[in-house]
């Protein structure tokens, strides 16, 4: 196995985890915003407020893409299990 067989693997690995963690984060900072925004409007300076929301969105977005994400990890998983004969040169 060669240098660029690994860093090949790793990029994948990297962009396989970052596609499937984007939507909850992006939904974590979006409703963090948004009860940033009415905390600031309501002068309302309870650091749990935000905590609740963003865990209820994190959820929901699990739930909805959750099937998403597992396909691109079987995919990922798949492809590096078919790349082993190659890698070990057998």
């Amino acid at each position: 196995m060669d240098v660029v067989a690994v860093m090949e693997i790793a990029r994948e690995a990297v962009l396989t985890t970052l596609m499937c963690a984007a939507p909850a984060m992006a939904a974590a900072l979006v409703t963090g915003l948004g009860v940033s925004i009415m905390q600031a409007a309501t002068q309302i300076n309870e650091a749990t407020l935000s905590f609740v929301p963003k865990i209820v969105a994190m959820f929901v977005v699990l739930l909805l893409a959750g099937v998403w994400m597992l396909e691109q990890l079987v995919i990922f998983t798949t492809r590096l299990f078919e790349r082993i004969p190659l890698l070990v040169g057998a």
